[in-house]
């Protein structure tokens, strides 16, 4: 039912709106800010706007709404339809009619002979007509079963071995001369450790320190050393990425290994580096 609002400026209003001509959808209020202005006019989310300000929406895209409402100053004027909503309640029936003011809340009775237990009542089996219910074997009087489920009840009854076990008590309880034929003694197997050089491998020793060297190791010739041990003899300059010499078996620094070197009389000291 059409109805006309009416919200006191200035903005914010306080509702969002959604569709328009370009979506192919009326004008639709969608949310209610709680506490707004839209909210104390009594504005709910579904409404649908029929006009703005005087103006119709039916040919207004979604921006030429917002632009009117945002045009509104003083006062926003709003003309909106709201669906009305329809509550079912049971008729009473008196005299042959609908009662206008009163409701009928009485469960509708239904139909529960179909079910063949109710509540409270102990179950009862399922049986089929002409059957009993209790399990009965048909065993003949005179067969294996009969007798063995009927006879020697009273005598205790020997624990069933197995034929592996009858032969292992056997060897057991018989002396070692009275073992039978094809019989011989088995030792439990033994799990031999295989020890060796080969099997763990060994920590190298630093040349200059003496001490084991666990992690980043530097590999000169036949000689390790730690990182920081693999310095020049001399100058103790640190070797890395600047090329080292072996003199009388230590390591020197280029400086040190020429001044350690004397060439023949009459030829002059030059450098040569190994190919890479």
């Amino acid at each position: 039912m059409p109805q006309n609002v009416v919200l006191p400026g200035p903005a914010p209003w306080g509702f969002r709106l959604s569709g328009g001509i370009d979506f192919n959808q009326p004008l639709i209020i969608t949310r209610i800010t709680p506490g707004s202005k839209a909210a104390a006019a009594n504005l709910c989310p579904g409404d649908v706007i029929l006009a703005i300000d005087g103006f119709g929406t039916e040919s207004m895209t979604h921006a030429d709404a917002q632009d009117r409402i945002k045009a509104a100053a003083h006062q926003l004027c709003l003309k909106i339809d709201r669906a009305e909503t329809r509550l079912w309640s049971p008729q009473v029936s008196e005299d042959g009619r609908a009662h206008p003011f009163k409701i009928n809340l009485e469960a509708e009775p239904q139909d529960v002979n179909y079910f063949e237990h109710k509540h409270n009542i102990r179950p009862k089996p399922f049986i089929i007509p002409g059957r009993s219910s209790e399990p009965t074997v048909s065993v003949p009087p005179q067969s294996d079963v009969y007798r063995m489920l009927h006879d020697n009840r009273d005598e205790p009854i020997q624990p069933r071995q197995s034929g592996s076990f009858r032969v292992l008590q056997e060897l057991v309880n018989d002396g070692p001369d009275d073992r039978p034929a094809g019989t011989r003694s088995v030792r439990a197997p033994i799990t031999k450790v295989h020890g060796g050089a080969g099997s763990t491998q060994k920590m190298p020793l630093c040349d200059k320190c003496g001490s084991g060297i666990v992690g980043a190791v530097v590999k000169a010739r036949d000689k390790y050393r730690h990182p920081e041990c693999f310095v020049c003899a001399d100058c103790n300059l640190n070797l890395k990425q600047k090329g080292y010499f072996f003199v009388e078996g230590e390591l020197y620094c280029e400086t040190h290994a020429r001044a350690r070197t004397r060439p023949p009389e009459g030829y002059d000291t030059v450098t040569l580096y190994p190919k890479a």
